[in-house]
C-alpha cells in the first residue's frame, strides 16, 4: 500500500533502517512530554525495544506500520504516523479497527502538518476497505493531538486508567467509522 503526498507533505513507510530519524525526533523533551514524561529515547531504547515493535505489526500490503512525513518541498523528515490494528500486542487484537497515531518534531507543531498527514493516511486507508473503524488515543492533557483526532471526524468513546512509563495516567478514546 503506498500513501500519496498531499499538498505539502509525503510519506513512506518506514523500516529497521530508520533508526536515526526515529532517535532525532524523541531527543526534544517536549515531543516526548506526554510519551514518557519528557525523557529522551536512549539508542538502547530504538534498537531494543521501538524498531522491534514497530518489525511485529509492520505490515506493508496493508499499510500497518510507521509512515514517515517529510515535507515535499524539502525532504525534511518531520514525524510518523502510526497504524496498527487496536490492541496489537494483547491477546485478541481488533483487525478491523485501525488505530492511528502520530509523533512531530516540535518545530512543524501549529502548521496543521499532524492533520494533514494522519488524514492522507487515514484516506488511504480507508480506499482498501478493510478497516471498519480508525481509533486514537491520547493523555487526556494532550490538546493538539486530542485537536487532530477531532479534525479526522473522530468522535469521544471513552477515557480509561492507563498504566504506562508516567505511571497511571487518564487516556481518551475517539473513534470514526472507516466510511
Amino acid at each position: 500500500m503506498n500513501v500519496e503526498s498531499s499538498a505539502r507533505l509525503s510519506f513512506r513507510l518506514m523500516d529497521e533502517n530508520d533508526g536515526e530519524l526515529l532517535f532525532e525526533l524523541d531527543q526534544d523533551p517536549q515531543v516526548m512530554q506526554f510519551i514518557n514524561g519528557g525523557k529522551p529515547s536512549t539508542w538502547d531504547d530504538i534498537n531494543n525495544r521501538f524498531i522491534p515493535r514497530i518489525n511485529a505489526y509492520r505490515k506493508p500490503s496493508d499499510g500497518w506500520g510507521l509512515w514517515q512525513v517529510n515535507i515535499s518541498e524539502t525532504g525534511e523528515f518531520i514525524g510518523w504516523v502510526l497504524v496498527r490494528p487496536v490492541d496489537f500486542f494483547n491477546k485478541k487484537p481488533l483487525w478491523n479497527n485501525l488505530e492511528l497515531g502520530w509523533r512531530f518534531k516540535q518545530t512543524s507543531w501549529g502548521k496543521g502538518y499532524g492533520f494533514e498527514a494522519a488524514q492522507q493516511v487515514k484516506i488511504a486507508l480507508a480506499q482498501r476497505g478493510k478497516a471498519e473503524f480508525f481509533t486514537a488515543s491520547a493523555d487526556e492533557g494532550n490538546i493538539g493531538s486530542i485537536n487532530i483526532m477531532k479534525k479526522l471526524g473522530m468522535v469521544y468513546l471513552k477515557t480509561e486508567l492507563h498504566k504506562g512509563p508516567l505511571g497511571g495516567i487518564n487516556e481518551v478514546y475517539y473513534q470514526v467509522n472507516a466510511n
